[in-house]
């Protein structure tokens, strides 16, 4: 066990601290703080896990938290490390000297910071109730309240932790904020077996149930069956009503997201054509398409993409028109005036970066969920001739290291 005391947070939450025997990166500290730790020596550095606090940061967040939450500090002390993750990847990362516009803080649910979440995971306990896993191991922590999760989905976590489930590996919900309603998710076991439960929850007011096997590839990548209630629900994102399901990805916290859309639509300059890549159900296109002729939205995913027409058809949206196609075939579908891209957090597959570069769209508007990689995709790109114009970190996610980040670039 070794005392140190944590000089900072760096990308990914991870606190770095100066040992006799190096530099040690370190979870669950704080800047500032000391703090005992057990240490494992690696390749290059030492890493480890704070066991105990010995001296606090004097905004420590006090209250309990489930084990996501990373940054367990007063909101308004969590805005400025975020805000330096960003600058800190541009200039180190990136190599660029660009000033970032002041972080967006995370919209008010009630209490600062809390109560955003619209979707959330939960495994079952074995003496019942629902858990999370602790990050990076196996073991199962049971909570009895979420102070992430938003005002539609409390109720529903009431509910099923004291509901008598069995044969289940996890339970998904996803809430709609606008429409006040919750989805269930059931993961693992047999669809045919949890009949009974599901038409209860509907009676008890849930909007509605799926299952979903339980499958290698991840939470609902197998056979996927809807069991009673509303197949879908609505969210509010900026003004775009955007359809929901507890199957399928959508931003957590739909009021940061729309501001987010709602800000790119602001800096971007309006053209003839424009292409969004990893689209989802295209609500950044719904949001953009007024500024161009056409636009064209590229999802692999069929529901997805099933979901925006189904948007796009219902708000009378005419120029937009969504490809179920792999990003990496970017080059099909271009010239374009605007190319806006939200990768993974693995950031620009190599034959994306490579099509921006030799087909060189007029603007990129990149959103970011990785600080990292996307410091590294904009790097590259500034070394091929665009100029980065416009840079400004989202909290999407308070209480956790997450940062989102919008961005714009054109060419010279």
């Amino acid at each position: 066990m070794a005392r140190i005391k944590i000089e900072k947070l760096v990308i990914g939450g991870i606190g770095l601290a100066r040992t006799p025997q190096g530099t040690a990166l370190v979870r669950g500290g704080l800047p500032g703080e000391v703090v005992e730790a057990r240490l494992t020596a690696r390749k290059n550095h030492l890493e480890g896990r704070v066991t105990q606090v010995l001296e606090a940061h004097p905004a420590r967040y006090r209250e309990p938290l489930p084990p996501s939450a990373d940054l367990p500090l007063e909101y308004q002390a969590q805005l400025p490390v975020k805000q330096g993750f960003v600058q800190e990847a541009l200039e180190r990362i990136a190599k660029l000297n660009f000033e970032v516009a002041p972080i967006a803080p995370s919209p008010s649910y009630g209490t600062p910071g809390l109560y955003y979440r619209t979707a959330a995971q939960y495994a079952l306990h074995p003496l019942g109730g629902l858990a999370y896993r602790l990050p990076q191991t196996n073991e199962l922590l049971r909570i009895l309240h979420d102070p992430l999760i938003a005002t539609p989905l409390q109720p529903a976590f009431e509910l099923l932790s004291n509901w008598p489930l069995a044969n289940l590996e996890e339970v998904v919900l996803r809430g709609s904020i606008y429409e006040q309603k919750v989805q269930v998710g059931f993961i693992g076991g047999t669809a045919r077996y949890f009949e009974k439960t599901t038409q209860a929850l509907v009676q008890e007011g849930i909007a509605g149930v799926v299952w979903g096997e339980s499958s290698p590839k991840g939470r609902f990548r197998g056979q996927v069956r809807h069991l009673a209630g509303a197949t879908h629900l609505l969210e509010d994102f900026g003004g775009v009503l955007s359809t929901v399901n507890v199957q399928s990805f959508a931003q957590v916290n739909p009021k940061a997201a729309g501001l987010l859309f709602r800000e790119a639509a602001s800096v971007v300059e309006p053209g003839h054509k424009a292409v969004e890549l990893y689209a989802g159900s295209g609500v950044l296109s719904l949001h953009l398409a007024p500024l161009f002729s056409e636009m064209v939205a590229i999802e692999i995913n069929r529901s997805a993409v099933k979901r925006g027409e189904a948007d796009r058809d219902r708000l009378g949206v005419q120029n937009l028109v969504f490809k179920q196609d792999d990003a990496r075939v970017l080059a099909r579908y271009l010239p374009a005036d605007l190319v806006m891209v939200d990768p993974p957090r693995s950031g620009l597959a190599p034959e994306v970066l490579a099509s921006l570069l030799q087909e060189k769209p007029r603007q990129i508007l990149y959103i970011a969920c990785d600080p990292a990689t996307w410091a590294r995709d904009l790097g590259r790109l500034v070394q091929g001739g665009y100029r980065l114009r416009f840079v400004r970190p989202y909290d999407f996610y308070p209480f956790t290291h997450h940062v989102e980040v919008l961005s714009i670039l054109s060419r010279e």
